[in-house]
């Protein structure tokens, strides 16, 4: 409801809780996200798609992938039509380009855009990768 711009109080929500019977769910005792990626920065590999528009008023897809330990930037590839295989492709030759330095790995982030496909996934973890998919953003 937040997210659609509806402001609800807590005791509200907790109302709706127990009305339903449902109990408040536990607080996590893991890390924040910052705690994860600043303990885990020499094992991350991110990669999202970058948008650049060209002075012919084209769209070029631009998929980019940043090692946080280094703060290493790969370009994987540009596009102007990025496909679900095309992009697979990319992870490929990117893992082919990081050779033995992959096994110094440990996780692969990504949002949730629909290019980034199971096989896409499954490319990492077979190379012994977890995926971790952020949560969606808000827009606006």
């Amino acid at each position: 409801m937040a997210r659609l711009g509806y402001n609800i109080a807590a005791s509200t929500v907790w109302e709706i809780l127990h009305a339903a019977d449902i109990e408040p769910a536990p607080r996590q005792a893991g890390p924040t996200w910052r705690q994860f990626l600043t303990a885990q920065a020499h094992a991350i590999i991110a990669c999202d798609f970058l948008v650049v528009e060209t002075i012919m008023l084209k769209r070029l897809y631009v998929l980019i992938f940043i090692e946080h330990g280094t703060r290493k930037l790969h370009l994987a590839g540009v596009t102007a039509h990025p496909t679900g295989a095309w992009t697979v492709q990319q992870a490929r030759n990117l893992v082919m380009d990081l050779g033995d330095r992959i096994a110094g790995l440990r996780f692969v982030i990504h949002d949730r855009d629909p290019l980034f496909t199971s096989a896409f996934r499954e490319l990492f973890t077979a190379e012994g990768l977890r995926i971790v998919t952020t949560l969606p953003g808000r827009r606006g």
